[in-house]
């Protein structure tokens, strides 16, 4: 199982400079790779942006995004995605998640709430088309089209696509569509009931996930938050506040035996990423390798 290690971005993603000096970074530190989240109310550049700026800038480092897929054109978004795996050598990994529920996101995102889900369903079939050459007709939702075809090809063959999400629906949407599963705000036996449930769906569908592509997004504080800060983060993981040290590792050697966890129960991909913006980004890059890189294998 190979193990693996990203690091995903907050604050700085806001800013180009900071951005490619913390790739930058992460590339010199052996860190797998350079996540940014879509957020459209945030202080952040759009993922596919950011990623292409960061692509031409390291020639190694993965690049991966946390993105939205209802709200975009299914062809448009077919090319981007596709155009971008190619200029970036094939190294961009794609999540797509359903979105935060919070205003003004919420309003922002444009897809009420209880649609986001059929919306994933119905695009991510007329993008694995779009990615094979097919000639595309279609009419939903999404957008209708007829005779569509994109010369945009992923480098990447094949270009896997994981989703995100812990609900029920979400867990057998999964299983059924995409190649891979990356949560968030969940604890190891909760990642392991949700795999049961990935890997089930998966084989009633005729199909299986690879066992290496399983990993966990984990935001970690260096130092308590405060309890203002607590209630933020505990309704972004939709946990009670007295469950949240369950899945925000408070220090270093926390979050180190978190991913310990993780590994020992069959999860080997892992964004990481501090929710609370570092003093000294540079300093807490290293001293975040020294703790956890050598769980690479």
């Amino acid at each position: 199982m190979k193990v693996r290690v990203g690091v995903g971005a907050g604050l700085p993603s806001g800013d180009p400079a900071a951005l490619a000096a913390l790739a930058e970074q992460l590339e010199a530190l052996g860190f797998d790779s350079l996540w940014l989240p879509e957020v459209l109310t945030a202080a952040t550049l759009d993922p596919l942006v950011g990623l292409a700026w960061v692509g031409a800038r390291v020639p190694r480092l993965k690049l991966g995004t946390t993105m939205l897929l209802a709200g975009r054109h299914p062809v448009r978004l077919a090319k981007q995605l596709a155009d971008l795996d190619v200029a970036t050598g094939g190294r961009l990994l794609v999540t797509f998640v359903p979105g935060l529920t919070r205003p003004p996101e919420r309003e922002a995102i444009g897809v009420p709430v209880a649609e986001r889900g059929s919306r994933i369903e119905e695009m991510l079939p007329l993008l694995r088309a779009l990615w094979s050459g097919e000639v595309v007709d279609h009419d939903g939702p999404a957008g209708r089209f007829e005779g569509v075809a994109i010369s945009s090809r992923p480098a990447q063959e094949p270009f896997d696509v994981w989703l995100g999400g812990r609900v029920p629906a979400a867990l057998e949407r999964c299983g059924r569509l995409a190649d891979g599963w990356l949560p968030s705000g969940c604890t190891p036996a909760e990642a392991v009931a949700g795999k049961a449930v990935v890997d089930a769906a998966a084989a009633a569908a005729g199909r299986s996930i690879s066992p290496e592509h399983f990993g966990v997004s984990i935001g970690y504080a260096r130092t308590p938050l405060e309890p203002s800060r607590q209630r933020a983060m505990a309704s972004v993981v939709r946990r009670p506040v007295e469950e949240l040290a369950q899945v925000v590792p408070v220090g270093l050697p926390a979050l180190r035996r978190t991913l310990e966890e993780f590994v020992a129960v069959g999860f080997s991909k892992f964004v990481v990423r501090p929710v609370e913006p570092p003093a000294d980004p540079r300093a807490e890059l290293e001293e975040l390798a020294r703790a956890v890189l050598d769980l690479q294998r």
